[in-house]
């Protein structure tokens, strides 16, 4: 305790976003705490999308997984992307922000604990080796860990691998992104073993079109996997 006070005496506590000093460590301040949109209440079932009215325990879906066939079972998100949910999805994603991972995942356990149970293995998303080499790490990765460990659930993070290398999917249309990822995702045959006959928690730090997530998600039911649920830490919302 007497170390962790000369610490905490040498290296405040700061917030994630802006750096001003905050009470506890990987949290927000108040000000970006109430600057952040996080979801809640009415949600898409599918996509985790914030959606008008009351929630009343009903299975409801917005107008995109409504139109789109989503191949997994069920969606959650944990903030809307923009403003302060945008510049800590990027820096998590570009700015080198791995520490970023650990108040994702304390984000994110709430939501994600009614959709695990004891047999519930979590994957990431996957990166192409030579992004992965790039960036260093996988975000998505680096927040499956995190959340594997607060929520105490199994982690698997290679049971999915990129079959090729696909350009940046900024900017382009929804079809152009469905295409893209056509065939570009399949399960690891060295870990198959860990997603058969056991339901998935799939990771991404983004949801936009779900292209990336579809392709995953088709690879885990292809290498057995009983089905597959998808978290993200932020959605992409129209008019947010």
């Amino acid at each position: 305790m007497r170390m962790q006070s000369v610490i905490r005496a040498i290296y405040p506590a700061q917030c994630v976003s802006c750096g001003v000093q905050t009470e506890s460590d990987f949290g927000l301040c108040g000000t970006c705490w109430r600057e952040t949109q996080f979801i809640g209440g009415l949600i898409c079932d599918k996509c985790g999308a914030p959606l008008p009215g009351e929630d009343n325990g009903e299975l409801v879906h917005c107008d995109e997984c409504m139109t789109i066939a989503r191949p997994w079972d069920h969606g959650r998100a944990g903030l809307i992307y923009t403003g302060i949910g945008r510049k800590l999805v990027l820096g998590l994603k570009h700015g080198d922000r791995t520490d970023l991972a650990r108040p994702a995942a304390l984000w994110l356990a709430r939501i994600a604990r009614p959709l695990v149970n004891e047999r519930t293995v979590l994957v990431p998303v996957p990166l192409h080796w030579t992004r992965r080499v790039r960036r260093r790490y996988n975000q998505a990765a680096l927040i499956t860990h995190a959340l594997g460990r607060e929520i105490g659930a199994t982690v698997c993070a290679d049971a999915l691998i990129r079959t090729k290398k696909t350009k940046p999917l900024e900017g382009h249309s929804r079809e152009q992104r469905f295409a893209a990822l056509a065939d570009a995702i399949a399960p690891n045959p060295k870990r198959q073993q860990y997603i058969v006959d056991r339901p998935v928690l799939l990771i991404d730090d983004v949801m936009t079109s779900g292209a990336t997530l579809a392709a995953s998600t088709e690879a885990l039911i292809s290498g057995g996997a009983t089905n597959v649920s998808i978290l993200t830490l932020a959605r992409v919302v129209k008019d947010a």
